[in-house]
């Protein structure tokens, strides 16, 4: 006969749709740690929804290069120092 207050329980049916960046799906005794997550999303020109849409002439134009993202993405999450101060700099011109 079954203990009526098992620490086992069932569970017939799990559905996951998606697991993202830093998540995870556990089972059983976890001590997950350390997670980290690095995520880029470049649009040209965003999205669409709805119905009865109509885009005419659309143009557009989305440069990238990238190098910014590799020098981020580095141990200390910070943008080196010489990279900053041209940062700055442009900032300066443009105000």
């Amino acid at each position: 006969m079954k203990q009526m207050l098992s620490p086992n329980f069932f569970i017939h049916t799990i559905r996951i749709g998606s697991v993202e960046g830093a998540s995870c799906v556990n089972f059983g005794n976890n001590a997950p740690s350390g997670f980290e997550s690095y995520k880029k999303l470049n649009q040209g020109f965003g999205s669409i929804s709805g119905d009865n849409n109509s885009i005419e002439g659309l143009r557009s134009l989305l440069s990238d290069s990238a190098i910014l993202d590799m020098l981020i993405n580095s141990q200390d999450h910070q943008l080196p120092e010489w990279t900053q101060e041209i940062i700055k700099e442009k900032l300066k011109k443009e105000s």
